[in-house]
């Protein structure tokens, strides 16, 4: 019977062996969809579009399957991996498994505070990116031939995802169908998210800036206070060459002003 260790070093093989050969899938189903609905593909062309489609739907699906059943604490592990399913279950956030790729950044930060926030930064920037162009897709799509929509085109689909994650919601274009309504929800629910991220994001860059400046105005008035910066203030000997010596030469002592004055009488040759 394979022990807890076992099944936890097998799951994070297979999470390391199938980490880009998704990533590539998403980039291929981002593909394929976008070409689907900016084209509005039909006959042949949207069969061979959404053949890829389920294709990707699959290998995410076995994917899930095989991690869930690597799990050692499969109860603990689903309830942690529920935005896998939820990439599973909702074809329009299959493209943020290309989020993976952003991570890599942050091997360019320099302390590990800064490529935490570095790192939360490009993640927000990328999934923020990366849900408002798939959820414009999707609203194009699902609204495109509602009668009474005002969505027609990817501009307006692009313009109304953009004020719906930004909570602003001027409400010019609004979606009509349960489909494109549904979508709007999501993007209200990312939008709050997005706004806390970033507050949490610039309070935390303040107040390093802060604390930074605090301890470099307290070294600076540790160095004033004459303590080992404070340099060495004793006389230093003055050295030249003797006469006729070697290349090299011999260094012959000279005494400074400060010992001819203090010296006894008799004490310099």
């Amino acid at each position: 019977m394979p022990t807890e260790d076992s099944t936890g070093t097998r799951l994070r093989a297979w999470e390391r062996a199938t980490e880009w050969p998704l990533t590539g899938a998403a980039v291929v189903f981002l593909g394929a969809y976008a070409w689907e609905v900016l084209t509005n593909a039909q006959g042949g062309a949207k069969n061979a579009a959404e053949l890829v489609i389920d294709a990707v739907w699959v290998l995410f699906g076995v994917d899930y399957l095989v991690r869930l059943a690597l799990a050692p604490n499969r109860g603990h592990w689903f309830l942690h991996h529920l935005p896998d399913l939820a990439v599973i279950a909702l074809p329009v956030l299959r493209p943020l498994r290309l989020l993976r790729l952003v991570t890599l950044v942050s091997i360019m930060q320099r302390s590990a505070g800064t490529a935490l926030r570095g790192r939360i930064t490009l993640y927000t920037a990328g999934s923020a990116s990366l849900l408002i162009f798939t959820s414009a897709l999707a609203t194009l799509d699902a609204e495109r031939h509602e009668p009474g929509s005002s969505i027609r085109t990817f501009g307006q689909a692009l313009w109304q995802a953009l004020t719906t994650i930004t909570t602003i919601g001027y409400g010019d274009t609004v979606p009509v169908s349960a489909e494109g309504r549904f979508i709007a929800a999501l993007l209200m629910i990312g939008g709050v998210a997005l706004v806390g991220v970033v507050t949490a994001t610039l309070a935390s860059w303040i107040v390093s800036l802060v604390e930074g400046g605090e301890l470099r105005a307290g070294d600076r008035h540790a160095g004033a206070g004459g303590g080992p910066a404070a340099a060495d203030q004793r006389p230093q000997r003055a050295h030249r060459p003797s006469p006729g010596g070697s290349r090299i030469g011999r260094l012959t002592e000279q005494p400074t002003e400060a010992e001819v004055t203090t010296a006894p009488h008799g004490s310099l040759n």
